[in-house]
């Protein structure tokens, strides 16, 4: 009787999706320890993938709000010089303040700043250094100043021109002992008796770069312009309404102060907005550096793994041809060995992925500190380490693929 030949049996078997998984997992249980090892590498590169993209957004983070606790709306005018020799110096004035207030929208405070240099008793005889800044109020507000004790003097301090203080922290700690015991002192600036009414620090601390330093005390304007013969001021302090307003707002204020001046006087308008780009830049120049090395660590652990499978196909070749013997095609050779390539960089990745949350995880739950975590960060090490697998697997995949039935059995 004649055999009737279908094209169904004329065709190999073919390997299923679900087969091809189980025969990458029961070849990874029969050699753990290998293949463990050979994913260690993935899960230190893709852990480190996600470190660093988290220290660089904490990094930038932290500098955002060290910027922000200055002042994020802070704009700061101030005289640079320009003028003519033999001329009087085109010094900014209080009067140039209530012009700006005047002329440009979106301002909601601003403060003048006058320094004013003495020395001041402190006891047995001993005398010491004091910058007394002579300002509004609303000094407080533009600066972004923490009051630790006591109160800041207000507006009917200012209008009364009462001879009141507000001590910065450290200064009043050296003198007193701590800033509790400084409220109520009298200190004389001048020849004129001022009573501290609180004690103050800046919110980041601008280690000396700023007008306020350790040796600082502020008092009303008002009562500072007994000890100024000229209505001149060093620094002006506006705040803009939003910070979206401060680029165009600091337009505005250098063209009102200049219009109001000798056009050779030149004047120094600035924000923080340069600075924060500065920090962003810098912030994204660290994570480019970072995430460099971690390329190098997956790169790495990707030629682990091919190193790994090249073994493992060199110590297979006898199983390879059994299985081409009985109908497996070099596709489904090929598949099987890239699956195993792509289920150890799978695991290392997970494991990896698992670790980088973890560790910021951790930090946020045992401390203060908010770490950002990105989440799209693990998901781009997820699918980093699956190219890896699949593009360091290839070459593996595709030699077990070629080798020849007959001659891998016949190999011992």
């Amino acid at each position: 009787m004649p055999t009737v030949t279908t094209e169904a049996a004329r065709k190999p078997p073919k390997l299923v999706l679900g087969e091809i998984i189980s025969f990458a997992y029961d070849t990874f249980c029969s050699n753990k320890v290998r293949f463990a090892l050979t994913a260690l590498g993935m899960v230190i590169g893709t852990a480190s993938l996600i470190l660093v993209v988290t220290i660089g957004m904490t990094g930038r983070q932290y500098v955002l709000n060290q910027i922000q606790a200055i002042g994020a709306n802070l704009i700061d005018a101030e005289y640079q010089g320009g003028a003519q020799r033999n001329a009087t110096p085109d010094l900014l004035t209080i009067d140039d303040l209530r012009a700006v207030l005047q002329q440009v929208p979106g301002i909601v405070a601003a403060s003048p700043v006058v320094p004013l240099d003495d020395r001041i008793s402190i006891g047995g005889g001993k005398e010491r250094d004091l910058r007394t800044l002579g300002v509004f109020p609303s000094y407080s507000n533009v600066r972004n100043l923490v009051v630790l004790t006591g109160r800041f003097f207000d507006d009917q301090d200012e209008l009364a021109r009462n001879k009141v203080g507000v001590m910065q922290q450290k200064l009043a700690q050296q003198i007193y002992g701590s800033v509790d015991n400084a409220i109520g002192k009298v200190v004389k600036v001048g020849g004129l008796p001022f009573t501290i009414i609180g004690t103050f620090r800046e919110r980041v601390d601008t280690f000396g770069q700023s007008e306020v330093t350790d040796n600082s005390m502020l008092i009303p304007y008002t009562v500072a312009r007994y000890f100024t013969d000229t209505p001149s001021v060093k620094q002006i302090y506006f705040s803009a309404a939003e910070p979206s307003m401060v680029i165009p707002v600091t337009d505005q204020v250098r063209k009102v102060i200049q219009s109001r001046h000798r056009p050779e006087s030149v004047y120094m308008v600035q924000n923080l907005t340069e600075l924060v780009a500065v920090a962003d830049r810098t912030a994204s120049a660290l994570t480019m550096v970072l995430l460099l090395i971690a390329t190098v660590t997956l790169l790495v652990s990707g030629i682990g793994i091919m190193n790994i499978m090249l073994a493992t196909v060199s110590s297979r070749i006898r199983e390879i041809g059994i299985r081409k013997a009985m109908g497996a095609t070099n596709r489904s050779i090929r598949y099987q060995f890239l699956s195993e390539a792509i289920l150890i960089s799978l695991i290392g990745g997970l494991t990896g992925v698992v670790i980088g949350l973890a560790l910021p995880f951790s930090v946020r739950f045992l401390t203060e500190y908010r770490i950002p975590i990105s989440g799209l960060s693990a998901i781009i090490a997820i699918v980093v380490s699956s190219l890896v697998g699949i593009l360091f697997g290839t070459v593996p995949a595709a030699r077990a693929a070629k080798l020849d039935p007959v001659e891998s059995l016949r190999y011992e």
